[in-house]
């Protein structure tokens, strides 16, 4: 009877570790889709250039225009729907959240090359031209419930355009 008990905590201890490997190989899926699709989507939005200040030699990116394109690039990469949540086959559980999306640009003022620091998402970089700026956000996948509340996945990703001056 004694090795039974033993061997059952023995088991129930392998499973554990078992559903936790498994939760952890799954976050570093869903983090790197992020990655990857938010890194796309900034290029796109960067893409946004108004062409009439093009013409006379600045870079500035049409904000509404560079934000429309950010969200239909994540839908794309993502398989989202229109309100960022997953679509039927879609690899992410929850929603996807835009937590930050910011430009910077010939526009706002800035001279380039100067430091970019948000501290809140963890972002520190010397921008040295025009730049999109997004952080993107989505819920830790859950196998095993547990007291710790997991951490939402949140995946920053910067696009520039270096200046040749």
């Amino acid at each position: 009877m004694d090795y039974i008990i033993k061997l059952a905590f023995v088991l129930l201890i392998f499973i554990y570790s078992w559903f936790f490997q498994i939760q952890n190989q799954e976050w570093d899926i869903m983090r790197t889709m992020l990655k990857d699709a938010n890194n796309m989507a900034v290029h796109d939005a960067s893409q946004e250039l108004n062409e009439a200040a093009r013409a006379q030699g600045r870079l500035i990116i049409d904000r509404d225009e560079a934000y429309a394109t950010f969200r239909q690039s994540l839908q794309s990469n993502l398989g989202l729907d229109d309100g960022l949540s997953p679509l039927t086959g879609s690899r992410l559980r929850a929603q996807v959240k835009i937590v930050k999306f910011d430009i910077v640009d010939e526009g706002t003022g800035d001279a380039f090359p100067f430091l970019y620091e948000d501290h809140t998402y963890g972002i520190t970089k010397y921008i040295q031209g025009p730049s999109v700026i997004a952080v993107i956000q989505t819920e830790h996948p859950v196998l095993i419930t547990r007291n710790k509340v997991q951490e939402a996945i949140t995946v920053p990703a910067v696009q520039e355009y270096k200046l040749n001056r």
